[in-house]
């Protein structure tokens, strides 16, 4: 079964990808995580996301298009990226969850994935 890992990380450990100094001890951490997954063949798809403020939300209101740049929510943590992998059961994807880098500073939410419906 598929589980998305969330992978959400507070404000100080999310700068840490623009420090030049700890830029590529950040960098080798999530190199060596995703190298895990793989080794591991459990991974399906994940990545890094930039930082909240570059978000653009979209709803629609009778029929139109509102689009609003930055973060829908101000929290302290934001979501850093995300891991979808393929392990038997919630308690395998939770082992997984718990070797996030982003631990234990930052938070991560594990989700079972829904099952594609045919067109």
């Amino acid at each position: 079964m598929n589980y998305t890992i969330l992978i959400y990380e507070a404000p100080a450990d999310f700068a840490l990808r623009q420090d030049p100094a700890k830029q590529p001890a950040y960098v080798a951490g999530w190199a060596r995580y995703t190298r895990a997954l793989m080794d591991a063949g459990i991974w399906v798809a994940g990545a890094g996301l930039h930082g909240s403020d570059s978000a653009t939300l979209l709803q629609l209101r009778d029929g139109k298009r509102l689009v609003q740049d930055g973060p829908y929510a101000e929290t302290k943590e934001q979501l850093g990226g995300f891991c979808v992998i393929n392990v038997p059961d919630l308690d395998t994807a939770l082992d997984w969850a718990a070797r996030c880098p982003c631990l234990p500073n930052g938070m991560v939410e594990v989700r079972p994935n829904l099952q594609p419906t045919n067109p």
